[in-house]
């Protein structure tokens, strides 16, 4: 027989890649020395608790079963928001260390399940875009990401890239996801030039440029339709469909990135600064001498 917090210290041994991934760190009570368990034990019941942003877990022994609970949720996280993710049988006096293996295998695949990296891709709230109603009343103009929001319903396929920007960014970048992505089929469409598809093109990118912000007006203007690298069959497609606040920069833009002192200007439009996420908190180190337990 096992004692019975070298076990769990060998569960959250064995749960420490996944609870990593899916952005947590243990909670060290106060008076628990750095290498001890970092757990609180009260009338025969045991506790680890877990915190990342907007989200908790635990993980509860008692009567011979052990408990992983969660809770998500903005601002404060109390004792209600927690919910059952999974319970495992857990006799101290019969286990072994291949028990301990087993439910820190079940537990990772339950925590990954609902926090990892997929997860998160399908929970990832989307920046609200700007509404026509805002901007007519004069109190906001349209801005990049409303463009991308509108030119994923138009282009299903820009969907889960728009989306994966998001979470990747934890906010919209427009440049990586117009070079990576947005590009391709509005350079298709035009490419095509069915007069139905363009108009509906253009009705949109007219919209959004005539009321859009510095940046989104230079979105559209250099980053997608200076796409075209002056190519002039392409253009001609597009000159009967432009606005006219849109139609000069965007010639203009053309001709400038096709000469040679237009050049460098491209090679930095389509390498642009590498992101620099922001700065996180260096994981918790409370695990790395748990081993020592086991001796």
């Amino acid at each position: 027989m096992a004692d019975k917090k070298i076990l769990i210290a060998e569960i959250l041994n064995g749960m420490l890649p996944a609870v990593r991934e899916c952005g947590f760190e243990a909670v060290r009570p106060k008076g628990i020395e750095k290498d001890a368990l970092p757990a609180t034990e009260q009338n025969g019941r045991i506790l680890v608790e877990f915190r990342g942003e907007d989200k908790a877990l635990r993980l509860e022994q008692f009567d011979e079963k052990i408990y992983l609970l969660a809770a998500q949720r903005e601002g404060e996280i109390t004792d209600a928001d927690y919910g059952q993710l999974l319970v495992s049988l857990f006799d101290p006096s019969t286990a072994e260390t291949r028990d301990a293996k087993y439910i820190a295998a079940e537990f990772s695949e339950a925590l990954t399940e609902r926090f990892g990296e997929n997860a998160r891709a399908a929970n990832t709230k989307l920046p609200t875009p700007v509404s026509k109603a805002s901007v007519k009343s004069g109190a906001t103009s349209y801005d990049a990401n409303t463009l991308a929001n509108r030119l994923s319903v138009m282009y299903p396929e820009l969907r889960e890239p728009y989306k994966e920007n998001v979470q990747q960014y934890d906010g919209f970048l427009a440049e990586d996801f117009f070079l990576k992505h947005g590009n391709k089929p509005i350079l298709e469409t035009i490419r095509a030039n069915d007069p139905q598809k363009m108009k509906k093109l253009f009705n949109l990118l007219n919209e959004i440029y005539d009321d859009g912000t510095n940046e989104i007006q230079s979105i559209i203007a250099v980053t997608i339709l200076g796409a075209m690298e002056n190519d002039q069959f392409l253009l001609a497609n597009c000159v009967d469909y432009m606005s006219e606040d849109l139609i000069t920069p965007v010639v203009q833009i053309n001709k400038f990135l096709a000469s040679p002192s237009g050049r460098g200007s491209k090679m930095r439009l389509e390498n642009p600064p590498k992101y620099k996420p922001k700065k996180e908190s260096k994981a918790s180190k409370i695990f790395s001498n748990l081993g020592n337990m086991q001796q």
